[in-house]
């Protein structure tokens, strides 16, 4: 563990020696603005609260979060530094946790900078303030398990446009598999613990109860276990491909 530090600080530093830092938080910060503010309807309803800057979080982070992954290993692969770190003396665990939570703690800090629509909210009415609060926490889990599966598809592919439709396709699978359109296409023919289990994987489900103000000990054990697993496959991947 002694390791684990050295390489979050040396991948967050990474981000900020490139614009790509300075990019996406803007774009990010924009968007969420236009999206709150203006497709959100936000002064339409009439009601003082973040639901509508949540509300599009998970479609947001659809695009920008594996944006942030796809560089973490096929960056690596493709310069051929990978090599370098495995005769480093860092475990497998110490580099894809160390990776991953710099860029966990990137997009928490991109949601951070976000406070003004607390305080624009709070100026404008009597917001529930602990729904604010777990609607972030929520956020923030869901740009974890967005990274997880994103760090494990860079792992896979040398090339990092190749790393981020990998990744936009198998976090929008676990976006829809809550959608009753697809639900109902298992259920002419699966046992109905198989769509229970397929609706339980839905990221929406999860992050909507937790937005909402409800910290159920489950949602949050499934995002942890998620991430965990995720990452788990990462470094199996790392290992295996590691010789290519």
């Amino acid at each position: 563990m002694k390791q684990l530090p050295v390489i979050f600080k040396r991948e967050l530093a990474s981000y900020f020696s490139t614009p790509l830092a300075y990019v996406f938080i803007l774009i990010f910060l924009v968007l969420s603005g236009v999206f709150t503010f203006y497709l959100g309807g936000f002064f339409e309803s009439n009601q003082a609260s973040l639901a509508p800057f949540f509300n599009f979080h998970p479609w947001l982070y659809l695009f920008l979060v594996p944006a942030i992954a796809m560089r973490l290993w096929a960056e690596e692969r493709k310069s051929g530094s990978i090599e370098l770190l495995m005769t480093l003396p860092v475990t497998r665990f110490e580099a894809v946790a160390g990776k991953f939570l710099a860029a966990w703690s990137f997009a928490g800090l991109a949601l951070l900078l976000t406070f003004p629509m607390i305080i624009t909210v709070n100026y404008l009415g009597e917001p529930d303030n602990g729904a604010i609060i777990t609607g972030y926490l929520g956020s923030w889990l869901l740009a974890g398990a967005y990274l997880a599966v994103g760090s494990c598809m860079s792992a896979l592919a040398k090339n990092q446009v190749i790393a981020f439709i990998l990744a936009v396709a198998a976090c929008f699978l676990f976006i829809v598999s809550g959608f009753p359109m697809l639900l109902d296409a298992f259920s002419g023919w699966a046992p109905q613990w198989l769509i229970d289990a397929v609706a339980s994987l839905s990221f929406l489900i999860r992050f909507e109860a937790i937005s909402k103000g409800v910290i159920d000990l489950r949602d949050l054990l499934y995002f942890l276990s998620f991430i965990v697993a995720w990452l788990a496959a990462t470094a199996l991947v790392v290992d295996l491909k590691k010789a290519d």
